[in-house]
């Protein structure tokens, strides 16, 4: 995993003070892979109730998120009950590793 263990532990924090406690995160992608340079950074945050506004929920922890890998692109994808569930919905579960 191409992240720090600061990194990862500001990530959830960041995570639980937009979301709430109950919100889990999961890295996954090209920063899973140790031998890989560069990239991108993908989250899933994981909510078990419905979210009113997703794309903010979603741009908000993008935006705070890239701060705290140095500036590094962050995309965020969101699962909730209200929520369409898409195919990087299924990559990310699978693939994914819990911050």
């Amino acid at each position: 995993m191409r992240l720090t263990e600061t990194q990862a532990l500001a990530l959830r924090q960041l995570a639980r003070e937009l979301a709430g406690n109950d919100a889990r995160l999961l890295l996954f992608g090209s920063r899973l892979d140790d031998a890989a340079r560069g990239g991108d950074v993908d989250l899933l945050l994981d909510l078990p109730g419905p979210v009113p506004n997703p794309a903010l929920l979603s741009a908000r922890m993008s935006a705070r998120a890239s701060r705290l890998v140095n500036g590094r692109k962050v995309d965020v994808v969101i699962a909730a009950p209200n929520l369409m569930r898409l195919p990087i919905h299924e990559v990310a579960y699978r693939e994914g590793h819990p911050l």
